[in-house]
């Protein structure tokens, strides 16, 4: 490959570790031949065969999630040269800084969730917001019910779209009111509530799930940054959903003042 600077040699991978949840981090750099078309998975692969850091060191390899290999799983998720994005799909011809011979790469581990080890973290407050929104299709048996309702095509493919959320994290890195300081649920497990809402069974849920998303965790923590939508590796229309959900709120706590919905609604904590 060449570029202004010359014909690349050399890749450099500047890692942030750490060795474990209560640990400092450290940085450590690794310098690895340049092969054309390399992702960032390849060359972290290439450090575990021969975990020797740039000075000729020998460490133990950094640690990493991967699983599918084609942005489908979303456990590969780190923040690649300040941007978070999968590393499976971060090329490093594309992501890498070219410095004459050399392309650079920074790689850290997601800041908005508690580090494991190295670039490994821990997920699990995106997991327990989709149980509290109740993001299931509620069923009471296996019985042949027959077909379901038609849906619209316009619904069809909004409902596609919400679906192809890999729960990675990348939209909840991006969003600046998302954090350990702030109660705000994020802009995945939204757009899941919407999903589920769309559905005809699943809507059987959606006044569970608006009561939660009225509350202090809800809508209103949204500042509306849009970095969700820009670095969503899938393209979801995330803040469509929370737009659609700040009407259907506000309708519900509408319904809610009027007496239509009783006062107390199923779920935790509810009789």
């Amino acid at each position: 490959m060449q570029n202004g600077n010359g014909s690349i040699r050399t890749i450099r991978l500047k890692v942030r570790r750490q060795d474990g949840p209560n640990q400092k981090p450290y940085w450590q750099e690794f310098s690895l031949p340049y092969r054309p078309n390399m992702n960032v998975i390849s060359c972290l692969m290439e450090i575990q065969r021969n975990p020797v850091d740039s000075s000729g060191r020998a460490v133990s390899p950094p640690a990493w999630e991967a699983a599918c290999l084609e942005q489908v799983c979303g456990t590969c998720t780190m923040v690649v040269n300040g941007i978070v994005q999968q590393s499976c799909a971060a090329l490093i011809d594309q992501v890498g800084v070219h410095k004459g011979d050399t392309i650079e790469v920074t790689l850290e581990p997601m800041s908005k969730f508690p580090v494991v080890r190295d670039l490994i973290v821990d997920r699990s407050r995106m997991f327990e917001a989709l149980k509290k929104l109740q993001a299931w299709v509620p069923m009471d048996g296996y019985h042949d019910l027959g077909p379901g309702p038609r849906v619209d095509d316009a619904t069809r493919e909004l409902r596609y779209a919400f679906a192809r959320c890999m729960t990675c994290g990348c939209c909840m890195e991006a969003c600046p009111q998302y954090n350990e300081h702030s109660a705000f649920i994020g802009p995945a497990p939204i757009a899941q509530a919407k999903l589920f809402n769309l559905h005809y069974a699943g809507a059987t849920l959606a006044n569970e799930r608006l009561e939660v998303l009225t509350g202090p965790e809800g809508i209103t923590g949204c500042g509306n940054a849009q970095n969700c939508v820009k670095d969503c590796p899938k393209g979801i229309p995330l803040t469509r959903a929370i737009a659609e959900l700040h009407r259907d709120t506000t309708i519900y706590r509408l319904k809610k003042w009027l007496g239509i919905i009783p006062e107390k609604i199923g779920g935790e904590g509810a009789e």
